[in-house]
This record gives structure tokens, sequence and C-alpha cells, in this order.
């Protein structure tokens, strides 16, 4: 256990989001759900089981940490990292880590391995850190947490992880929308990018098209028409609303090609369902496109009408 010269004495100022993608993509609850915040904590350390206030923190042997290993983002963005390790250098660390016993008088990390690596490359030996006790699920459910929380995101990043919540942490999307703090039909959006085609889900990460754009390109089933329209809003530089108003146009124009392929029953199978409807005593319907191909419907009343066409066909 730290001695209280060894702990610091200033209290971490409250986290900041470094989200600036864009408003809404910040989850309320966060990861002081996940832990179910307390007045007072139950933490543990190698040495000896203690107790201690949410806010306090230790400071721990960063050679002692381990990284999550439900991780969601493997991928760090370097210029970012670089600015990080030269404000630990100017400020220290502002925001401690979170991190869990292991074993062997080790650490396993839950939250902050951004704050962790730029800490090392900083040259740090000690980092602050709170200490939570947590099961494996909760690890992978305030990783994602974090994830999304934390970083600058684009819409697909985020979708991937409101996935894997649902996917990994066994969660419908009402329990998501309730876990983060965000309405259920926003998750609905979010989820939906992800039946984009990959060529479009890339402009969206590339920041070429916006989350209104996607949400509109989402509605179509065509992927390569979804391609080929997202590529004339990037060269055309269509607003949202042009979008819209085109995509409205080419739904217009589909209904009406269905409408033209619709053909008039010519005579001989008007006469032709005449003859069946009162040879079967039903409902008789004749279906045919323009190339001749169709099919012949045939309703009953119930089971015993049923068997007494049957009785028919067989004739």
């Amino acid at each position: 256990m730290p001695t209280k010269k060894e702990q610091a004495t200033q209290k971490p100022q409250e986290p900041v989001s470094t989200n600036t993608h864009g408003k809404g993509h910040g989850l309320g609850k966060g990861i002081g759900a996940l832990l179910g915040s307390t007045p007072d904590v139950s933490i543990v350390t190698p040495q000896s089981p203690s107790r201690i206030q949410e806010k306090e923190f230790e400071k721990i042997k960063i050679s002692l940490i381990d990284t999550n290993p439900w991780q969601p983002r493997s991928e760090f963005e370097e210029d970012a990292l670089a600015e990080l390790v030269e404000s630990i250098k100017t400020n220290g660390l502002i925001q401690p880590i979170t991190v869990r016993l292991g074993k062997n008088g080790r650490y396993q990390l839950i939250a902050g391995e951004r704050r962790l690596r730029a800490s090392k490359l900083a040259g740090m030996e000690t980092i602050a850190a709170f200490i939570r006790t947590a099961t494996d699920m909760q690890m992978l459910e305030m990783g994602l947490v974090e994830n999304i929380q934390r970083k600058d995101l684009n819409p697909i990043e985020i979708a991937l992880s409101f996935q894997r919540l649902m996917n990994e942490c066994n969660l419908k999307q009402d329990e998501l929308a309730a876990k983060v703090a965000k309405s259920r039909p926003l998750i609905a959006n979010y989820l939906r990018l992800l039946k984009l085609s990959t060529p479009v889900q890339k402009y969206i990460c590339e920041g070429r098209i916006s989350m209104g754009h996607a949400k509109m390109l989402a509605s179509l089933d065509d992927i390569d028409q979804q391609k080929e329209i997202a590529d004339k809003i990037i060269a055309d530089d269509l607003s949202v609303r042009q979008l819209e108003n085109l995509i409205k146009k080419i739904n217009q124009d589909k209904n009406a090609d269905k409408k033209k392929t619709k053909t008039v029953l010519p005579q001989h199978l008007i006469s032709i369902r005449q003859y069946l409807s009162e040879y079967y005593h039903a409902d008789i319907k004749i279906n045919r496109d323009i190339k001749g191909k169709g099919q012949i419907v045939l309703a009953f009343k119930n089971d015993k009408d049923l068997e007494r066409i049957l009785d028919l066909l067989k004739k």
C-alpha cells in the first residue's frame, strides 16, 4: 500500500470528453453507471484490502499494469497520442486510469489505455489509478463505453461499438439505449449504417459524407445504387435535403416502372380464367408478366372446400 506521501493530495478534475465529431456522440451514463458508483467504493490492493473514497486514487507502477484484453480499439491516432504525451510531460496526468487487481500482484487495465500508453511514452514510472472490482463482462462493457465516450469516433465506429455491446454483452436495443443513456431510435439509426456497402462505410469513416447523408443512403436496399449515389453526393456536394429529394424521385420512378410492367391479361387467358372458375367453383387469378411468365392462384374457403378442389384436380 503506498504511503500517504506517495498518494496524490489533489483530487483529479472531472474528465472532459475529447469527442469533437459531433453533438450527441457522448454517452450520458458512461463508465460510472457500469461500475455502479456509490459514495464509498470497495477496492483491493496487492498488499491488503481497503476502502477508499470514490474520488481518491492510488499511484501504482506502470510496469505492473496489463492491458485490457477486451480493448475495443487497437489503433490510436499518432498525432493525438503525441499531443497527450506532451501534455502529460508538462501538466501531468489530469484524469487517472481505472484498473482492477489481477494475478500475482499485477493489475489489469479497465479504462484509459490511451492515457496509459501516453504515460509510458512520457517516461512515467507510476500512474494515478482508480482500483475497482469488475467482472470480465463489466471489463468488456466499460472498455466499449469508454471507447464511445472518450474518442473522436466516426459514425461507423460508434455503430460497431453499439453492435459489440449488443452481441457480446447480450443486450437488446432498448437495454443498450438505457445503458448508454441514448434513445432507441438513435441506436437503431447507427446500427442501420452497418447495412451500407463497404465503399460507402469507408466514405463515412473518411468524413466524405455525413451522418445525415448516411441515414438516407441506408434506406436504399441496392448496394450498387448506394455507392453510385454516394459518389454523386461527393462529386456534386449534395446537401442532405438535396439527397432526400433525389431518393424520393428514385422511389417515384421505381414505382412508376413497376406499374409499367403490369400487363393487361390477354383475352384467351381471361377466357381460361373464367372456365377454371366455373369448373372448380372457386375464385381463380391468373398473373403474367410481359415475358409471359406467371402463375395461377386458386382460392378455397375452408378445408372441406380444399378437399373438393383436390378431388377435381385428380380427375
